[in-house]
């Protein structure tokens, strides 16, 4: 056993940062005492990660952190997945955290927010450049328990239950997860995540059966944190009783951590051509479209806002994980498209959602007729997010699902060739009918409307603040900006594709 350094040492430096700065602010008294002091700290800490981060991307190269053998060792390494998972991860977070700067004034012990806020930044981002499957497991698991008290903030019963539920489906879904490591340790030389797999040129006579059987543990333990069914059932429960900033993140960033690890799993280490055509590719074919579908129809039916909205994050994270299993380069580009503007809008509509709770109390979407006359910017903001899901152009969500309707059809896969595509369409239409409501009766809300209650709270034009808005209107910027001018981007995501398909 012995520790080796070499290498890019830049790669440490967005995990250490943020994790350091969180345990300061979750140790020293002097600093929850004084929120001035706390918030600079909190700034500094999300500016010096982002920083870090985006050098560490634009350097590359890698850093060996630990090794016991050669297949067990704590590795960072830059390539163009985690390029992409780690500068989203960093602006986000960023964005999130000045939002939170007001939103948490009505918060208790903002201080333990913020500390495992800042510390579930360095997780993700050392999430983000693991280099083969034991680092990312290592990280996948810490990432669960750091996460854990943003779901049990507020300490009430509901948020208890709720945190438990989290808990237990993570690592219920760790626990699948780890079984196909170890029976990929068996059979490989190396868990390196390479592009195309390591398992090409490694003999499986007569373990062809117990290799799928342990890819699909794999993909259902991941799934679990992507909110794929039937291991979906602790997103509905987390975002409601979690601050709005908390359920963003865990939205737009966390269920995304299941979709980095289903990626390295599937294109990095098994190797697209093993599963293709096999039972194992059936499945999760039909578990993602199940997914898409019963998320939209129960966020339809959903009358709280926040709960809605993580039913959507349900339905929209396995559009991703439908292009995922296609194991198709045009869907590849649409999945890893939806990975970055689903964390846009998402993270913008829940942000959404915590201002108008923070400004008005309201919850339920039965409440918010007239919120046009409330804040009229902010739910313009929400609008244009709304249009970005639903996939209308020239927004973002539209080129990610064009994307992934064109590698449906051009994948070869029997019925799915035709079911992924409509599915995807009604999936559209349900989701334009469970946002856009807001939208209608917040800016129409009627001739019998009475607004003489909104004067009477002196509600009336009621906008955000800018730490709320600013992040707001750069989601909603990016969201509109990307479906615009998506060419760079798309080239890059397809040379990622060529490398692993």
């Amino acid at each position: 056993m012995y520790q080796e350094m070499d290498q890019n040492v830049i790669l440490l430096l967005p995990v250490l940062i943020p994790i350091a700065a969180g345990i300061l602010l979750l140790t020293v008294k002097r600093l929850r005492s004084s929120r001035k002091a706390m918030l600079c700290l909190v700034m500094a800490a999300l500016t010096a990660g982002a920083l870090c981060a985006f050098a560490a991307v634009a350097s590359g190269g890698g850093l060996t952190l630990w090794k016991l053998t050669d297949t067990i060792t704590i590795e960072f390494r830059v390539d163009g997945i985690s390029r992409l998972f780690a500068v989203l991860t960093a602006a986000v977070w960023l964005l999130v955290g000045i939002y939170s700067i007001t939103y948490m004034t009505h918060e208790r012990d903002e201080h333990r927010f913020f500390g495992f806020y800042l510390i579930v930044l360095g997780v993700l981002i050392g999430l983000d450049f693991s280099a083969n499957l034991v680092t990312m497991y290592v990280f996948y698991e810490l990432m669960t328990l750091t996460s854990l008290p943003l779901v049990l903030h507020e300490l009430t019963k509901d948020a208890v239950m709720a945190g438990l539920k989290y808990l237990f489906y993570s690592v219920a879904g760790a626990f699948l997860a780890l079984f196909g490591i170890l029976f990929l340790a068996s059979i490989s030389g190396t868990l390196a995540f390479t592009p195309g797999g390591v398992l090409g040129g490694v003999s499986l006579a007569g373990k062809e059966g117990i290799l799928l059987a342990a890819v699909c543990c794999m993909l259902l333990g991941f799934g679990t944190k992507a909110g794929m069914f039937p291991m979906h059932g602790w997103l509905p429960t987390a975002h409601p009783v979690a601050p709005a900033p908390a359920s963003a993140v865990l939205s737009g960033l966390i269920t995304k951590s299941g979709v980095l690890a289903v990626i390295r799993v599937v294109y990095y280490i098994v190797g697209p051509e093993l599963l293709r055509g096999t039972w194992v590719q059936s499945m999760w074919i039909l578990l993602s479209l199940l997914t898409v579908f019963m998320g939209s129809m129960l966020a339809y039916k959903e009358q709280v806002l926040k709960k809605r909205l993580a039913y959507s994050t349900v339905s929209q994270v396995s559009y991703i994980l439908f292009g995922l299993s296609l194991l198709e380069p045009t869907a590849f580009v649409g999945a890893l498209s939806h990975v970055v503007f689903h964390s846009m809008i998402k993270n913008g509509l829940f942000l959404a959602a915590g201002a108008i709770i923070f400004k008005t109390g309201w919850t339920r979407v039965e409440e918010m007729r007239g919120l046009g006359r409330v804040m009229p910017v902010m739910l313009g903001g929400y609008t244009v997010l709304s249009l970005a899901l639903i996939g209308i152009p020239p927004c973002s969500g539209f080129v990610s699902k064009w994307y992934l309707a064109c590698g449906a059809l051009a994948s070869g896969t029997g019925v799915w060739t035709i079911a992924g595509p409509a599915v995807l369409l009604v999936s559209a239409l349900l989701t334009a009918g469970y946002l856009l409501p807001l939208t209608i009766h917040g800016f129409f809300p009627g001739e019998d409307f009475d607004e003489s209650g909104l004067k009477a709270r002196g509600l009336i034009g009621r906008e955000p603040s800018l730490c709320m808005m600013v992040p707001i209107l750069i989601f909603t910027a990016g969201a509109l900006l990307f479906g615009c001018f998506p060419g760079r981007f798309l080239a890059m995501l397809e040379s990622i594709a060529a490398a692993v398909l």
